[in-house]
Formats: C-alpha cells, sequence, structure tokens
C-alpha cells in the first residue's frame, strides 16, 4: 500500500470489532500485517484464541484491560482501569514508531477516551504521527465530531434490534 487511511468504526449497533478483525483476517490473506490493540478488553474471547492458533508472525493480537469488565459509575477500579489504557495507548505509539506493521488496530480506544481512561488529544497525535502506508482503524461507541472529522472513512453501526433487550446476555463465539 502506498497510502493507508484512517477508518472509525463506531456507533451503538454490534459488529464494530468484528469487522476491525474481518478486516486484518483479510488483509492476512494478501500477506499484509496487522497489530490489533484491544482497550478495556482483558477477558478470554474467541477472536484472540484463533489469531494466536495461527502462530502467524504477520498478525498479533494485545489486550490492554483488566478481567473484569469497566463499569462507569465504579470509580474504585477506574486508576487501574486507566493504568491498562495507558499502557495500550504506550504499545500504539511503538507500533506507530516501529512502521513495520501494515493494520493497527485500536479496538475500543473510542470507549476509553469516551470514559476518560485517555486523553482525546493523545489520539489526536497517533493520528497525525502514523506512517503515511499504514492503515489505522479505531472502534468503539462514541466517536467524537474531532476525532471523525481526522478520519477518512466513518462507519456507523446502528443498532435496530437486539436481543440483548430480552435479557439475552453475551455469548461465547457470538459476542465474545
Amino acid at each position: 500500500m502506498t497510502q493507508g487511511y484512517v477508518h472509525i468504526y463506531t456507533g451503538k449497533g454490534k459488529g464494530k470489532t468484528t469487522t476491525a478483525i474481518g478486516l486484518a483476517i483479510r488483509s492476512l490473506g494478501w500477506g499484509k500485517s496487522s497489530f490489533i490493540i484491544q482497550f478495556m478488553k482483558g477477558q478470554p474471547c474467541g477472536e484472540m484464541k484463533f489469531i494466536l492458533s495461527l502462530n502467524n508472525p504477520l498478525i498479533t493480537l494485545e489486550q490492554y484491560g483488566c478481567p473484569d469488565f469497566f463499569y462507569p459509575d465504579d470509580r474504585s477500579q477506574f486508576a487501574l482501569h486507566r493504568e491498562k489504557a495507558l499502557a495500550g495507548l504506550k504499545r500504539a505509539e511503538e507500533i506507530i514508531g516501529q512502521g513495520k506493521y501494515d493494520i493497527l488496530i485500536l479496538d475500543e480506544i473510542l470507549n476509553a477516551i469516551h470514559y476518560g481512561l485517555i486523553d482525546e488529544s493523545s489520539i489526536e497525535e497517533i493520528l497525525l504521527s502514523k506512517p503515511q502506508e499504514m492503515e489505522l482503524i479505531l472502534t468503539g461507541r462514541f466517536a467524537s465530531e474531532k476525532i471523525i472529522a481526522m478520519a477518512d472513512l466513518v462507519s456507523e453501526i446502528e443498532e435496530i434490534k437486539h436481543y440483548y433487550n430480552k435479557g439475552i446476555d453475551a455469548r461465547k463465539g457470538i459476542e465474545f
């Protein structure tokens, strides 16, 4: 690739992470390398199990989240969640600096910004410093107008109907 672009997958609908991971899998088929950083996720998930099972140096996934879910109203764990998110941000800066990956996915980073775990200005710096040929993907529910303006592609995934509203919990292999 001679020109990489900034993608945002946002909105309240299901499928933002799935879209980003699908892009990484597609690019792997063409011999391109991807580095995936998951923010606010520290639990086992199907995409991590699959990527690890590939044992392929062209695709890497690292999680920077706590084993417990983040609850915005529970301030008792906020500092720990912030520490993990900042470590993920530092890792993203390292990956950008190396310039050796074709694709960098910052999964759920928009949520981390929204909840104050990461400052929006840090993401602005990442967007401005990415290598020209790198594709950069940001996911999460809460894309700000400023970040949207800096992106080249923005897709909003809208929830029209979801079985969560009937009390159905997240299912292994479907939601995680």
